[in-house]
Order: structure tokens, then sequence, then C-alpha cells
């Protein structure tokens, strides 16, 4: 039978009504015909004699392959022969692969007999279903390239032209593509083409996302000519992959979430008369943050606790509940929810053995579904709380009080306490932060799309270890009105990690090619530690972003050359360019005659001396001929404040601040402005930096402790901008 167009869904539905796993491949070159991508001449014959009759109508070369869905690797079986030069070659070749033993054992459907395709550049494209956020797209160059340099691109579906030439300009060998070394160019465009008859919107993986597991185009072959797929594998799924739709109000995610950021009635099941629990804790720590609103601790008994009036359910409060914090034992948390149904807004369950342990998934199942009868969202379970600073609302102890343009959203408790104090040292202050454990309920992307239409959060962290509900949390990133920068510290990367995450939160811990793919398509960064985490957001809290001119360029100021060449270095591995200053900047700064042990050539390495001359003003000359004439995308500053110590009365870094500001606001939007101030680990001069980093707050500089640190987060905010100049595109 010759290859033709079919309809798909019949290719597919036969297949697996049949009770097969995958398509043979002259099923998948008619599916991919069907969706307008290109594959040889090619006919399916019985046996040796249907052959020769087949290849009378076709053009040598020709190839023949074994025809059997029993076999995925042809090549690995003996089941290929190329380059054949007429009809009795086809012959001979299917009479000698008859006899290969894994062959003479399968069942086989026949022989694909097809032109050989025109030499070109071999390119690998696939696809496959990620169990987070469905179907992924990748493209690769052939050969070598992927076998052993793994020289590949992924992109979540759908993708569109622009994020498929994205692709293809990831990938190391993109040159040869291009024509490198010699070679004619090839037809990029009509690769690009085969690209989005696969992953695009209308694409091959997006219609049948249930039905096909896994697609491999291997190899497309690429010429000045065109594409020309000249294998292909699909491999069926065969689990039911039945998309749950997401849980929806009908109320918009600033209107859901307002009584959790902004709660005028809490009400806290879980404390005790005997002040020994959790929620006791809670209680004080509401107080003591300044809570303006009414607390309703609930106790089927007691009639005071903490100092307040206790009552026996939620059905018996005076006024219906905002905010109900839950630190009762599991199984009689679901009672209590609907004892308040239609007077309780949103439920954070602190209490644990749910969905983290096989024996809790029912409960947590249950617990769910009565809580969304009673019109109650649910957060965690297994969590710590919510720490909102416009709402007087906190679960660690001494966190700040100010309003911050931070949103986090932590599936860890413990990480958050973390996040919360370690980044309050360091200067970073929250629109507000959410624990939501196993995520039951209430998923990242509901809080995301909150954060998202927040006037007050300029950014969002997330510690992430299972999505939950991948389709809406990329429905958001793509979508929202008003996207914001969003960094992602990801649990579960590794094996031994992702086991820890199932344990930890019930986790599914999916590929992190999928968040790899994220992260080249939305302005998302992703970061490895709490600590990068941490300094990204702290440079996303001063810095406005700006697509129009992505960082790059960057002028290293500081005391101590070996730091300065090191710096330097750390920042070209951070792919940040340090370049020597060239035409009126230079000459601006040489005309300085700055005194004997000053370069001016960036990296600007500048003696305590020398920062102290005119009382440490002569910082905001040099600065001045800076963003004047060189025009950097940032200027990354370095201290080493040890120096300083018993070198004179003058404060040249203390004068340094009032200098940054004045010079930003005469050359406004030029460049980012950052500092790193290195101590020798003295509990005084970490003190020093501690209030240096208050003063620091006030005009917008965020403050390292080190220099790596200062350019990983400038990695950060350069990729960030250059996605939303992407999108913006």
């Amino acid at each position: 039978m010759n290859i033709l167009v079919q309809n798909p869904a019949e290719i597919v539905g036969q297949a697996k009504a049949a009770g097969r796993k995958a398509l043979n491949e002259a099923e998948g070159k008619a599916l991919l015909s069907a969706f307008g991508i290109r594959t040889p001449k090619s006919c399916v014959v019985a046996d040796a004699a249907a052959a020769v009759a087949a290849a009378r109508d076709m053009r040598a070369p020709f190839v023949v392959k074994v025809v059997s869905s029993q076999i995925l690797h042809k090549s690995d079986a003996g089941g290929v022969a190329l380059n054949l030069p007429d009809a009795q070659a086809v012959a001979a070749a299917i009479t000698e692969m008859a006899q290969k033993p894994i062959i003479k054992d399968c069942m086989r459907d026949g022989w694909l007999v097809e032109e050989m395709a025109p030499k070109g550049q071999e390119v690998v494209l696939g696809g496959f279903r990620d169990p987070q956020f469905g179907p992924m797209l990748m493209v690769g160059l052939g050969g070598i390239f992927v076998e052993l340099l793994k020289d590949v691109a992924f992109r979540i579906c759908p993708i569109d032209r622009p994020t498929a030439h994205d692709m293809l300009q990831e990938l190391k060998g993109y040159g040869l593509l291009q024509g490198a070394r010699g070679q004619d160019p090839v037809d990029v465009d009509t690769l690009v083409d085969a690209m989005i008859a696969l992953g695009g919107p209308d694409g091959l993986l997006m219609q049948y996302a249930d039905e096909i597991s896994e697609a491999d185009l291997n190899p497309v072959i690429v010429s000045p000519e065109g594409a020309v797929a000249v294998d292909a594998a699909f491999v069926l799924n065969t689990a039911s992959t039945q998309d749950v739709a997401p849980y929806t109000t009908g109320q918009s995610a600033a209107d859901m979430f307002r009584p959790l950021f902004q709660p005028r009635t809490i009400a806290v099941l879980g404390a005790s008369t005997r002040d020994v629990a959790i929620a006791n804790t809670f209680i004080r720590r509401l107080k003591d943050f300044g809570f303006e609103g009414d607390i309703y601790p609930i106790h089927p008994k007691a009639d005071e606790i903490e100092g307040l009036k206790a009552y026996p359910s939620l059905a018996d409060t005076p006024q219906e509940v905002d905010y109900a914090y839950i630190a009762i034992g599991a199984g009689r948390i679901a009672d209590a929810l609907e004892a308040g149904a239609g007077r309780v807004r949103i439920a954070q369950v602190i209490s644990s053995g749910f969905g983290e342990v096989e024996e809790g998934r029912e409960l947590q199942d249950d617990l769910v579904r009565r809580a969304r009868a009673s019109g109650i969202r649910v957060l965690g379970p297994n969590c710590l709380g919510t720490y909102s600073p416009r709402g007087g609302l906190t679960f660690p102890v001494g966190a700040p009080k100010a309003l911050g343009s931070i949103g986090v959203i932590s599936q860890s408790g413990g990480l958050s306490t973390d996040i919360i104090k370690r980044g309050q040292w360091r200067g970073l202050r929250f629109s507000g932060l959410v624990t939501i454990g196993n995520s039951a309920d209430v998923k990242p992307h509901d809080l995301l799309d909150y954060y998202f239409s927040d006037p007050e959060t300029r950014a969002v962290g997330l510690y992430i270890e299972d999505i939950r509900d991948g389709k809406s949390f990329v429905e958001v990133l793509r979508n929202h009105p008003t996207p914001k920068p969003v960094v992602v510290l990801k649990g579960g990367r590794s094996d031994d990690g992702r086991l820890a995450a199932a344990s930890h939160t019930g986790a599914l811990a999916g590929d992190d090619k999928a968040w790899d793919a994220l992260a080249q398509q939305f302005p998302l960064s992703m970061a490895t530690t709490v600590d990068e985490f941490i300094d990204a957001l702290l440079a996303l809290q001063h810095f406005t972003l700006r697509p129009e001119k992505p960082t790059h360029a960057v002028t290293l100021f500081g005391n101590g050359g070996g730091s300065s060449v090191l710096g330097a270095d750390i920042f070209s591995l951070y792919k940040l360019k340090v370049a020597p200053f060239k035409g009126k900047a230079r000459a601006a700064l040489d005309a300085m005659g700055l005194p004997p042990g000053t370069s001016v050539i960036n990296p600007i390495d500048t003696p305590v001396k020398t920062l102290q001359e005119k009382e440490g003003w002569i910082a905001g000359e040099i600065l001045g001929h800076v963003f004047e004439h060189a025009e950097p995308d940032a200027i990354a500053m370095h201290l080493n404040l040890a120096a300083f110590v018993g070198r004179g009365t003058v404060d040249p870094i203390g004068n340094l601040f009032e200098v940054v500001r004045q010079t930003r606001e005469k050359w406004p939007g030029v460049a980012h402005f950052a500092l790193a101030m290195r101590t020798d680990g003295s509990a005084e001069l970490d003190q020093t930096r501690r209030d240096y980093r208050m003063r620091a707050f006030d005009i917008g500089v965020p403050i390292y402790d080190e220099i790596p640190a200062m350019a990983q987060a400038l990695a950060h905010i350069g990729h960030l901008e250059r996605q939303l100049a992407r999108r913006l595109a």
C-alpha cells in the first residue's frame, strides 16, 4: 500500500483498538503526512516480489525497512538497508532481512520500500507527554550531536514560530544549518514548519496529547530543498491520562485571596487552655505582630483561650471568618470545616497525615471534596501558615512588619521561615508569603495569578516540588495581562531529591527538562540554592527590568586588584561582559589624574586612599563619567570593609550612598547599580554591613556579601530581561 494522507484519528484509533503500544513506521509517516510533514515517497509491500514491482514506480536509490509495531529500533534488529541501486537489490535486501533472528520471530506488517532522501543535515525532532506540563517538543542535530553531545532544546507545547527559531539558535551546532564549514545553508523555514506541525497550537502533539506519549522523528533530513522525515516512531499511551479540570469558583484571584492577605477575622482551631499547642503560639504571634482584626479560638469546651473568648465551632463565631488556621487531628478537620459552610472563606491546614503518606491520600481527597462543597478554599495540608505584612498575619516570629514587593509561594514551611528571616537580614521585604504544603486544593498557579494581579507585588518567588497543575501554571505565565518576573527554586531535581520530595509533600517531581524549557519561554529564572533565590529576588525588589536593554555589559568598580580580577572572571562565567573602556569614557577617567595604584580600565580598581579623596565624593565623579560615557547595563561595585578600618575619619562608604542617589537621579535608567560588601567575618564588620544594608534599602541598592553572588543575581536579571524582550517582540 502507498503511504497516503489518512484521517489521523483513524490511524491512531485503529492501532489502539488492536491493543498495540506503538505505530509502525508506515502508520507513523501517514500520520506525519496528515499534518503536512513531508516524508519520502513510500510503499508497504508483503514480500520481495511485490517490492520489485513497487520499486519500478519510484526513483533510485532505495531504502528498505521492516514494518513491525514490535520493533521500535529497526537498525538494531538489522531491519534497515540503505542506498539500494535498483529493484533487484531491494528484493535481495528483503530476503536477507527476513532471516535475521529478531525479524524472523516477530509479527511483521510487511516491508517499507521508499525513495532515499537527498543528502543534507540530520536533525532530530521529537516529543513526549510530561506528567506535569503535558506535551513537550524537542529538537536537536542528529548523529554525534544528539548521541554524545546531547545538543537538544526543549519547549512546552504549544510553540510558535519565534519559539521554534529560538530552539534552533539554542543548539550548539546551529551554525551547521546556516552553512558552516563550506556546506550549503539548509532551508530552516521548512524545518520550522515541521516543528510547528508537530508542536504548534494545532500540531500533532497537541491534538493527540492523550493518545501519544512519545514521538521520534529521527532523522529529519534538512537540505536547501526542504525538510524530509525519513523515520518516524510513535509510542501510544495505554494509561488513562484524562486531565482533571481546574477547580474554579467564578471569582478572580484578586477577590478570592484578598481575605487571606488582608483578613478581618481569623479563627484558630487547635489552641489549648494548657498553652502547649502550636495554635497557641500562632495566636500570640498574631497579637505581637499587631493584627487588628478579631481572633476566634475554636474549642468544644473552653470559654477562653489566650485571653480571647472561645467558640465551640466555626458555625458559632460572631462574624464570618476570612481565614481559619487549623492545627487539629487530621481525621477531624473535614467535619470542622463543614460546620463553617458558607461562613469561612479560606482555611489553612497545618496538620499533616494527608497526601504525603500513602494512608492519608483518601483522607486528603475527602477533605478537599467536603471543603469545596462548603465553599471553603484550603491551603495545604501539611504546611506552616501565611505571612502578610499588609494584613498583620504571620507565622514566624520577628518577621518584618514593613510591606514589601516580593510575593513568595512555598511548598515547604521550614524553608519559608529561612526565606523570610534570611531575606530580612539582606534587606528583602515581602508583599506576602504563603506555604501550600501538599497543595491539595489551592495550587501554585492560583497564587501566582493573585500575585500577578496584586499591585503591591513586583516579582514572585516560588519554592516548588510538584506544580500539581502544570498546564494551568503555564496558562497564567502565557496569558496573564500583567505578567511579572518569577524566580523558581525547584526541589527534587535529582533522583534522591525526587524521593525526598515524595515523602515531604507526596510530590510527583517531574523531569527538569520542563522547568528548563519554561525558563526559555517565559520571564522565569531558575535558582539552585536558597541564597541564590534570595539574591535574585533582592535584585528584582530594587531594579526596574529593561527588556529594551538586557543586562550584559558591566562596569566593575571597587577596591582590591585581585578581587577585581577574580570578579571579572566570575562575571564572564555568568556570560556578563566586563570590557575595557574605550573612547570618551577612558579619556574622561584618565583625565581625572587619580593617585598612583588606581586603574580605570574596567575593572576600575581604586585603593582606599583614592576613595577617601574629596571626603569620599571622588566616587561620584568616577561614576558620573561611567554613566555619561560608558553607559553600561549595570554597575557592580565591591568594597572590602576591612580595608577601611583605621584609615582615618573619612567614611567614603557613608557618602557613597548619597553619591549613588544623586548620580542615578542625574542619569535615570542608564544602569542597574549593585554593591558587594565583603567582610573578614568579624562580628563588628558584619554588623557594619547590616547597618549599611538598611541605608542602601532606602535608595534602592541591593547589597551582597560577595562578588560572585552579585554577579549571579545580575545574570538572573539579564535572563529575565531577555525573556521579557522576547515576549514583547
